[in-house]
């Protein structure tokens, strides 16, 4: 799939596509949906489709004081719009060039002449340009003065409100990765390369793959039954996962430590992604190793029953 930078020229193949237009940072199922309606008309009229997102996020840009927020990486993004179906990524770089980008220019220059975009399609709600000055009404006014045909998909309606990353967030800090696995279609999923630690899980019995959060948000601390992958193998694994700050050792390091069952390789430097699929207990501080340690076991014995489970 090509990954595409709005600050570069766009191959001619790919003009005339059909552009999904949004941040799409979790690819929830009301992002899903204006992906699918997107890719729906290229195909119906032969054209290209692209699945558009920011990086950074807008947030981020207007605040880098933020608390991590992020539910995907672009690496992530890429490969969930492939599995959709889009031919390509397309990344706008949000910087002060583009925070300062009026709507007018937004369409009629990026999307209208750098893009040659034959048609657009966002969510109702999806706002554009210096200070929010395009709407979807925006959007249809400036497309016909470009060519652009525009469309807009409503919000997926759940228990009476809509699917949105808020409560995909929410439900990850309130440690309930089932439902934000149910408004995502999949398990929440960090990824990352995996880093020497102070081996101290290793000392008690218990190896683990220790990775940097980086910029992903940060579910609710403690112990989840999780999945890994190996990125470079494909090979799936099971396992038990600390995330947070590890009140029994000094000093606190925030970490994602997953322990891995019936696994015995090395782990270093690889990249790999722990997906997330029960909150077992809060992070605690024992008054022993060998309370933490019993602890640990049972804990890996509810994450197997849990996975086990389904």
């Amino acid at each position: 799939m090509r990954f595409l930078d709005h600050r570069e020229p766009l191959s001619p193949p790919l003009r005339g596509a059909i552009v999904a237009l949004g941040n799409f940072d979790g690819f929830h199922l009301g992002h899903q949906a204006v992906a699918r309606e997107a890719i729906e008309w290229a195909h119906a009229e032969g054209r290209p489709s692209i699945i558009a997102t920011f990086d950074p996020h807008p947030v981020r840009y207007f605040r880098p004081d933020a608390e991590p927020f992020r539910l995907t990486t672009l690496e992530q993004r890429q490969e969930l719009y492939l599995a959709a179906g889009a031919t390509a990524m397309l990344v706008f770089h949000f910087d002060a060039a583009l925070a300062n980008t009026t709507a007018e220019e937004f369409v009629l220059g990026l999307l209208g002449e750098r893009l040659g975009a034959a048609g657009v399609v966002t969510g109702e709600d999806f706002t554009f340009g210096k200070g929010r000055g395009g709407n979807r009404e925006v959007l249809e006014t400036l497309g016909q003065q470009a060519g652009i045909a525009a469309r807009t998909v409503p919000p997926v309606m759940d228990g009476g409100t809509p699917v949105s990353s808020s409560r995909v967030r929410d439900a990850l800090r309130q440690g309930d990765p089932q439902e934000a696995a149910r408004l995502l279609t999949r398990p929440f999923a960090i990824r990352g390369v995996v880093e020497h630690g102070d081996k101290r899980g290793r000392a008690i019995g218990y190896p683990t793959a220790n990775l940097t959060l980086e910029s992903y948000l940060r579910p609710q601390y403690g112990i989840y039954a999780v999945t890994g992958r190996i990125l470079a193998t494909g090979a799936e694994l099971q396992g038990a996962a600390n995330i947070g700050v590890r009140p029994q050792f000094e000093p606190p390091k925030e970490l994602l430590e997953p322990y891995f069952f019936d696994f015995s390789g090395d782990l270093y430097g690889q990249e790999i992604e722990v997906a997330f699929h029960h909150f077992l207990r809060g992070e605690a501080k024992f008054d022993s190793l060998d309370a933490l340690t019993a602890q640990m076991e049972r804990d890996c014995a509810e994450a197997r029953r849990l996975l086990a489970r389904g």
